[in-house]
Formats: structure tokens, C-alpha cells, sequence
């Protein structure tokens, strides 16, 4: 089941690059093919664009590394009420016998 959803992730990341790559290709394209705007504004707009495309993915990563934190915490807790009640009633058979 893991591998099935591993590939399926990979899937969706490749159709997702490809359409980012896509998308900066047709923006470039229409960049570069604008003939009202000057040379300057078109490399403004393009940095602006290649930081708001950085700002985007370190949102997305601080957002992954939250859900991960979450998800450690969770587990943790989750491993340590299982063995708080292993122990209980661990010890109730100790006492019974």
C-alpha cells in the first residue's frame, strides 16, 4: 500500500513540474514578446515573479515541516500512552497472581 501511494505522489510532483515549467515557459514567452513594455519593467516583473515562486515553495516547506513536527509529536505521545497502559495492566496481573 506505501509503495502504491509513494508512486502515486511521484505522479502528481512530475505533472506538477511540468506544469510549472510550462507556466514559466508561456510567461516568459509572453515576456519576451510584449512589445509595448520596456526591457527594465520585463526584468522587474520577472524577478518578481522568480520571488514570489521562492516565497511560495518556503511556505509550502515551512508548512510540510510543521505537518511532519505534528505528526512526530503524535506518534510520540501516542507511543507513550500505549506503554503507560501496557504497564497498568502489566501490573494488574502482577498483583492478581
Amino acid at each position: 500500500m506505501s509503495n502504491f501511494n509513494k508512486s502515486d505522489n511521484s505522479l502528481i510532483i512530475f505533472f506538477n513540474g511540468i506544469g510549472v515549467v510550462i507556466a514559466y515557459g508561456m510567461l516568459a514567452l509572453s515576456l519576451y514578446m510584449s512589445p509595448d513594455v520596456p526591457l527594465a519593467t520585463k526584468g522587474y516583473w520577472g524577478i518578481g515573479i522568480l520571488l514570489l515562486t521562492l516565497a511560495l515553495v518556503n511556505f509550502v516547506k515551512l508548512r510540510f515541516d510543521e505537518r511532519l513536527s505534528e505528526d512526530r509529536i503524535t506518534r510520540v505521545e501516542e507511543a507513550r500512552n500505549e506503554r503507560l497502559l501496557a504497564e497498568y495492566v502489566g501490573g494488574e496481573d502482577d498483583k492478581a497472581a
